[in-house]
């Protein structure tokens, strides 16, 4: 996919707002968004008209080798996320190859990274407002949450928090995932993927 190099990277973390979603397994995009923002040293700000948080910052190397991003948490609740997310791509005239969006996949392992270009929603409500909104050619890192214990519905496990078992290693994997998104953004889709789907 080639688009212009210079263009300004849309990086958007999928979650619900709100302290009581926070720490939910559904929310897993929001904590790398918000690792990301530190990352680069900016803080959550409302993002003019859109309904979303943004932090606009540079990652990679300084000067040329550096890309723009802004780094966003759309504040619509999970299945409405499209609206914010094409509204900050227009503002930011963000390409569609240039949007990566953070979110749980639930047919990967716990702490697994899958990242890919394009492809269905896989009944992930965030994924398909936002391919309803703006086409589905972007980029996903899909971090595993795995599959809910038993006949537990997958509404419930989407909206526990992770048990304490996997909070042990939470703050690891959300720190991987971050590093995924930044190779993505600089090295390109092909050397992330060999480095990251593990």
């Amino acid at each position: 996919m080639t688009t212009d190099a210079s263009a300004p990277w849309l990086i958007v973390g999928l979650g619900n707002p709100g302290p009581e979603y926070a720490r939910n397994r559904h929310n897993v995009g929001f904590m790398v968004a918000d690792l990301l923002a530190e990352r680069v040293g900016g803080k959550f700000k409302r993002a003019g008209k859109a309904q979303a948080q943004v932090v606009e910052g540079r990652i990679g190397p300084p000067g040329p080798g550096g890309r723009r991003v802004i780094v966003a948490k759309p504040m619509s609740y999970m299945n409405l996320s499209g609206g914010p997310v094409n509204a900050l791509r227009d503002f930011y005239k963000v390409p569609l190859g240039h949007v990566v969006a953070v979110h749980d996949e639930l047919d990967i392992d716990y702490g697994t990274l899958r990242l890919k270009l394009g492809g269905g929603d896989n009944g992930h409500n965030g994924l398909k407002s936002i391919t309803k909104a703006m086409g589905s050619d972007y980029y996903r890192v899909r971090f595993g949450i795995g599959r809910p214990p038993g006949r537990m519905p997958v509404a419930d496990f989407v909206l526990k928090d992770f048990s304490s078992a996997e909070r042990k290693e939470l703050d690891y994997f959300v720190d991987r995932a971050s590093d995924a998104v930044e190779a993505l953004v600089i090295d390109g889709l092909e050397r992330a993927q060999g480095t990251y789907n593990s």
